[in-house]
């Protein structure tokens, strides 16, 4: 029988996944990618395989996951299996740099962006770049929002760079990039599965940058209230721009990406700004609950659907 191989480094994550393919009785099998032995002289296994590997798997003790599974992708894809979200979207999904050059490729509009490698180098670049305004610091390599920082003067950044809070990025790469100042502050986050858009999501960014919806929304957590109160951090809306959405769309064909969270801010003159594109999407069950929607759900029908085409397929090879 085939399966759908799930390639992934972080089981909290996998869980509302897992829980969907086995409702609807999908055959699948778990490949938590951290460490392993591979013979690349045998074809791998038949079926459908969804990489879910996360930019933020460092962060995690699973320092070499993305690099392991990059790796299995080319093996995979040499061998002709169908990878969803395969090796191009993994090099995206940890690199900001190729990700603003395959934005500005596509012609999306993204801000003001400067790349610095080298601690010793950040204040001049700032000083340069950015002396007249506000700018935010992220790595190349992060997820989660973790490291990315919001900095009003470069005496700030100076203070940051030489406290006891300074996370050095994991492959020596920092993005120094212009701050988009929204009316209210919020960024929406466009879903698409498939390539196709599913819904979006108004965040709440008030508290930060780490807006990942599968770890923010936690009990006990004041900025996530349930239906009453103060806005809820994460509130899915049925649809954004048309113009956007098709260009979003044809981004994804290009780039080989099958499920993706991009992430984009409106500015005070209306001006839209996209500036992360996450291969490794996760949904926040509070605002689906609240919306009647479910992602995963979702997911799970679009990989079942391509497990029963590379199925048929098969069958008729044979």
């Amino acid at each position: 029988m085939n399966h759908i191989h799930v390639i992934h480094e972080n089981a909290a994550w996998l869980e509302p996944l897992a829980a969907a393919l086995d409702r609807q009785a999908l055959p699948w099998r778990d490949w938590f990618f951290d460490r392993g032995v591979f013979d690349l002289s045998q074809p791998p296994p038949e079926g459908v395989f969804y990489n879910r590997m996360s930019a933020s798997s460092h962060t995690r003790g699973h320092r070499f996951a993305a690099e392991l599974t990059a790796a299995v992708l080319a093996w995979l894809e040499g061998h002709g299996r169908r990878v969803v979200n395969g090796s191009r979207a993994l090099d995206l999904e940890i690199s900001k740099v190729r990700q603003h050059a395959a934005l500005e490729a596509a012609s999306i509009r993204t801000p003001d962006t400067v790349l610095v490698a080298g601690k010793e180098l950040l204040l001049t670049a700032a000083r340069r770049h950015f002396a007249a305004g506000a700018f935010i610091l992220k790595p190349n390599r992060g997820g989660k929002g973790l490291g990315v920082r919001l900095f009003y003067t470069v005496d700030a950044l100076g203070d940051y760079i030489d406290g006891l809070d300074y996370e050095p990025p994991v492959d020596g790469l920092y993005l120094l990039q212009e701050y988009i100042r929204a009316p209210v502050p919020l960024i929406t986050r466009a879903e698409f599965v498939g390539g196709r858009f599913m819904y979006a999501v108004e965040v709440d960014t008030s508290d930060g940058f780490e807006l990942c919806p599968a770890d923010a929304c936690a009990v006990g957590d004041a900025a996530c209230p349930a239906t009453e109160g103060p806005r809820a951090k994460f509130t899915i809306v049925d649809d954004i721009d048309a113009g956007l959405k098709r260009r979003y769309e044809a981004f994804l064909s290009a780039n080989g990406i099958d499920v993706a969270g991009i992430e984009f801010v409106t500015d005070r003159a209306g001006a839209v700004f996209t500036y992360d594109v996450n291969t490794n999407t996760n949904y926040n069950p509070d605002a689906e609950a609240r919306a009647g929607r479910s992602g995963m759900e979702t997911l799970a029908r679009y990989l079942g659907a391509e497990l029963e085409h590379v199925s048929r397929r098969r069958d008729a090879a044979d």
